[in-house]
């Protein structure tokens, strides 16, 4: 890189974001910092502002804004706060974006860095579960150039023949199955949120660990594999690899199967993002295929975790089933979370909701975010009826 690039972190705070702050911060002659978006954590977003001289930092939470301006008195770095200023900090001249803010919240600023054409880190599933084909549309139209952070995704990045798309077989996303992948639905009814969000493998946050817990993740990427690498839903396998040692695959019509692998740390998919279309340093564990001596794989079950089925049904359907899918898993999850329902309960809230809410085409971002609301109030009478 001959020149620093310009940086902005959407989610700074989160597992993702504090991940690419250190990346960031390692490299001071590779990267300036633009803006750093945080939900509400005003103390550890001020300090990450303050060690990387950040231009702006902006909280969503706008009762947090007196907080986060105290914090930043005599800087110089801009404070700003609520949802206009998480878009405004996306709309800032950052060369290369992190979309690392959790949920459908993401979409608004993500969308407005892809219309302002430029490198996207997609950390945010939803963002292409709920509007999948308006946002491809989107970063074609704008010239902006879309990298996975997903570990899967990123994998799958690493080893497609984009020129040949007709030599790709299938692509094959891995699993690590979870804490419960060898439960017993029994067992999973009585789980507890904390036996939820211990993950074997990975360090996330509660959400993605419960959905990892459930597999709903998986079903979420398999939706989001699909509008990135342009693959019917019939051509996106998924195997447990309990080891989480080889990210994801890609199978070519030659009987050829190219893998990524590396050790489960976030920091190499995100450092591979951060430095594309070059490779930069990342502190990450180095891979000892030796001491790790066995690598396994098995078929998911999708009787103790439907969610996968789910997915597939939301896919096959188009229009704004998968919004309505990620909607409503949101909200189970954040019951669950709260120990309102159990965490069978989760899948059945999901299942109820893409039954009772009609889907319809999604013409625009507006579209989205109406179904979005609607399926979220479905999935909170269900719960609420549930608890």
């Amino acid at each position: 890189m001959s020149a620093r690039r310009g940086v902005t972190i959407l989610g700074c705070t989160g597992s993702i974001g504090c991940n690419t702050v250190e990346l960031v911060e390692a490299r001071p002659d590779l990267y300036r910092v633009e803006a750093l978006v945080a939900n509400s954590r005003v103390d550890v977003l001020a300090d990450q502002a303050k060690r990387l001289k950040a231009r702006m930092a902006v909280v969503a939470d706008e009762s947090a804004y007196p907080a986060l301006k105290e914090a930043l008195a005599g800087t110089g770095i801009e404070a700003a706060a609520g949802p206009a200023a998480v878009v405004a900090a996306a709309e800032l001249p950052a060369e290369w974006v992190m979309a690392a803010i959790v949920g459908a919240a993401g979409l608004a600023p993500t969308l407005a860095a892809v219309r302002r054409g430029a490198v996207v880190g997609l950390a945010n599933k939803e963002c292409l579960v709920c509007a999948g084909q308006l946002m491809m549309a989107e970063v074609e139209a704008h010239g902006a150039t879309l990298l996975p952070v997903d570990s899967e995704h990123s994998a799958i990045f690493q080893v497609f023949d984009f020129d040949r798309h007709d030599a790709v077989e299938k692509i094959i996303l891995t699993a690590s199955g979870g804490p419960f992948r060898t439960k017993t639905r029994d067992f999973m009814a009585g789980v507890t949120p904390e036996q939820a969000v211990a993950h074997p493998n990975w360090s996330m946050g509660a959400k993605i660990s419960v959905d990892s817990a459930s597999m709903f993740n998986k079903g979420l990427e398999l939706i989001e594999a699909h509008h990135l690498f342009a693959m019917p839903e019939d051509r996106i396998d998924i195997v447990v690899h309990p080891q989480s040692v080889i990210h994801s695959l890609v199978a070519y019509i030659d009987g050829s199967v190219l893998a990524q692998l590396g050790s489960p740390d976030m920091r190499t998919p995100i450092a591979y993002a951060l430095g594309w279309p070059n490779r930069i340093d990342a502190p990450s564990p180095r891979l000892d295929l030796a001491a790790i001596a066995t690598l396994t794989f098995e078929q998911p079950d999708e009787i103790r975790f439907p969610s996968m089925r789910l997915a597939r049904a939301a896919l096959r359907a188009g229009g704004s089933a998968a919004a309505v899918l990620n909607a409503a898993n949101e909200i189970a999850v954040g019951a669950f979370l709260d120990r309102r329902i159990g965490f069978l309960d989760i899948a059945e809230v999901v299942e109820r909701t893409i039954e009772g809410v009609d889907h319809c085409q999604l013409g625009s971002i507006d579209d989205v975010l109406a179904q979005d609301r609607e399926a979220r109030k479905f999935a909170s009478d269900v719960v609420r009826r549930a608890s």
